[in-house]
């Protein structure tokens, strides 16, 4: 019996060191004691080798873990900026505060403009002096009947062009301001996630930063009917029809002053070279002090940009007017520039009025 306990130890130790074998020989009570060494090679228990190769590759894989979030963190951070500096020179670019405040202003002056209705031939281009057609031959075939309907729709197209023009560039506004928001609000994780929401709105504003600048020229008019009357056998021309503006009729505010009883007018066109035009000059006498000054104003006819009012009453208020006398082709002309002087007293007026004090 003992020596089948003995065989059972060598079975089970197999990797005894020689002096523990010859014990285990020599008594069975002592080979059928397992001894710590057996215990080392129990089922489920390492020993201090495989610990080690176990802890060294837990280390390398949470090195590998770690490096593997810092290269995400790092491509993250890289992606977040590159799409932030994208939306950052659209707003520098194409929609500053500089860019959107010139826009507002040429909208002002758009308000302000004369529009025109132009014809032409099909073939030139608005501006092109060039006409073979004379204008006036150009109108002896237009019907003039229909002429005046298409001026309606002139005056029509161009106020919802400027009503458009101003909603367009409030959109533009509101959306800088949600960019700018996206910018100082989202951190990086909720940028990114949102950049399809952030890609289509820059997509939207690019788009309606063309429609907005390609609506700043008054284009062509659309002609449903024929405005040309039947001529029989003569040709009829191939003319289109645009809308063309002036630009507004200011007061020289430094050359225009005034006397004891005249005034001296001077006004000009912004951005355009001197050229003979009509004006209407209107004046109008202010806060007046008797029934008969209350009728005290006029309407004036002027070929020029200079005008002198003579026989006005001293030391009173007048309000100037001056925009451009109608014409045929005129389709709408909302604004007209004014300007308010006041006569100076009479010399001896002032005398009077000195030596009467005490």
């Amino acid at each position: 019996m003992g020596c089948h306990g003995d065989r059972r130890g060598l079975a089970a130790a197999p990797s005894l060191p020689l002096p523990a074998l010859a014990q285990a020989e020599g008594g069975g009570e002592r080979a059928a004691a397992p001894g710590p060494t057996m215990l080392s090679h129990s089922p489920g228990i390492m020993n201090i080798g495989t610990i080690d190769v176990y802890l060294n590759k837990l280390g390398t894989n949470l090195q590998t873990m770690v490096y593997s979030e810092e290269e995400q963190e790092n491509e993250a951070w890289k992606m977040y900026m590159a799409r932030k500096n994208v939306v950052l020179e659209f707003l520098h670019s194409d929609l500053s505060l500089h860019l959107l405040k010139r826009h507002h202003k040429r909208i002002e002056l758009l308000k302000k403009c004369s529009y025109y209705i132009e014809i032409l031939p099909k073939h030139l281009a608005l501006g092109d002096q060039n006409h073979l057609m004379l204008p006036t031959t150009m109108f002896q075939l237009i019907d003039p009947w229909r002429f005046q309907r298409m001026k309606k729709v002139g005056t029509i197209q161009t106020k919802i062009q400027l009503l458009l023009l101003s909603d367009l560039l409030e959109q533009l506004e509101r959306g800088r301001e949600e960019l700018v928001h996206f910018l100082e609000t989202y951190d990086m994780m909720t940028f990114l996630s949102r950049w399809d929401l952030v890609k289509k709105r820059l997509s939207s504003l690019s788009e309606q930063m063309d429609n907005f600048l390609a609506m700043l020229v008054p284009g062509r008019l659309y002609v449903k009917h024929r405005l040309v009357s039947d001529v029989g056998v003569t040709k009829v021309p191939h003319i289109r029809l645009v809308l063309s503006t002036k630009m507004p009729v200011m007061f020289d505010r430094k050359e225009s002053v005034a006397h004891e009883d005249w005034v001296s007018l001077k006004w000009f066109v912004t951005s355009q070279q001197p050229q003979l035009e009509q004006y209407e000059l209107r004046f109008k006498l202010l806060e007046p002090r008797t029934p008969q000054e209350r009728v005290h104003c006029g309407i004036m006819p002027v070929t020029s940009n200079t005008c002198e009012i003579r026989n006005l009453l001293s030391d009173h208020l007048y309000r100037f007017t001056v925009k451009r006398a109608e014409t045929y082709t005129l389709v709408y002309e909302q604004w007209y520039d004014s300007i308010t002087l006041k006569t100076k007293p009479y010399l001896e007026d002032g005398m009077e009025s000195s030596m009467s004090e005490p």
